[in-house]
């Protein structure tokens, strides 16, 4: 019997110490991600035309654009929310 207990006694501690070691692990990691997303990188402006490009190329590109995004929701592939929310960011930018 006491060959059994011990046996026992073996896995929960055994058991204990590995939850304890993931459940720190776990708390580590979230938070380093939550440190990741409180203070993001900056990271230089991505922009499809140079910064030098003329003011006429940047209209037409997102008229261009615009048309694209038209043409998907004609098509079905976009709905109206969707459509307005991209129109909404592409105007912003």
């Amino acid at each position: 019997m006491t060959g059994l207990l011990r046996g026992v006694a073996r896995t929960a501690v055994v058991a204990g110490t590995a939850t304890a070691v993931a459940n720190r692990v776990s708390r580590l990691q979230a938070g380093r991600w939550a440190e990741q997303t409180q203070s993001p990188q900056p990271t230089a402006p991505q922009s499809s035309t140079p910064p030098d490009a003329p003011v006429e190329d940047t209209v037409a590109v997102k008229i261009d654009q615009l048309k694209q995004l038209g043409d998907l929701r004609d098509r079905g592939l976009l709905t109206d929310a969707e459509f307005a929310e991209q129109k909404a960011r592409l105007l912003a930018s």
